[in-house]
């Protein structure tokens, strides 16, 4: 099952990290970041719902639909958080934008609730019960495990 898969990890690993610039996003580095993330997606819900190669290369095409569809949000919603920081900082010129910024967001997060109500649905329409119920919690435990990533990596400093 996770053979096919396995052979995919290589092609990640050979990928050397670009210098980057303070502030910068580099696409390059994102797009392998998300395709690295993809994968750990993948090979957790193949070993949890006990898939076949077949099944999980599935999987994997499922999810990479949605997050091509989930990037632009999450996007529009680091864009705006951007904007609510230097607001909270006292930037005068991002203060006059923070009810948009703000309205922004939630607009952006209810379209990925929607979104992953969407993906939950097209994953767990051929398994069992068992196997929906599996789905959820790990949908859910995996949602988790990227909130707490992302307090950790912004803990607030003492201003």
């Amino acid at each position: 099952m996770t053979l096919a898969l396995v052979f995919a990890l290589p092609v990640m690993a050979l990928a050397q990290p670009m210098p980057r610039q303070p502030g910068a996003r580099d696409p390059d580095r994102m797009a392998r970041a998300e395709q690295r993330q993809r994968l750990r997606q993948v090979l957790e819900l193949a070993d949890t719902l006990e898939l076949d190669s077949a099944q999980a290369l599935k999987v994997d095409e499922t999810l990479r639909r949605f997050e091509d569809r989930r990037r632009p949000l999450r996007e529009q919603v680091r864009d705006s958080a951007r904007i609510l920081h230097q607001a909270a900082r006292g930037d005068s010129e991002a203060l006059s934008q923070v009810d948009a910024a703000a309205q922004k967001v939630f607009d952006a997060r209810a379209q990925i609730a929607a979104l992953d109500r969407e993906l939950y649905q097209a994953l767990a329409k051929d398994l069992s019960p068992r196997k929906r119920a599996k789905l959820a919690m790990a949908m859910a435990r995996y949602e988790g495990a990227k909130g707490m990533k992302a307090r950790r990596l912004k803990e607030p400093r003492g201003d």
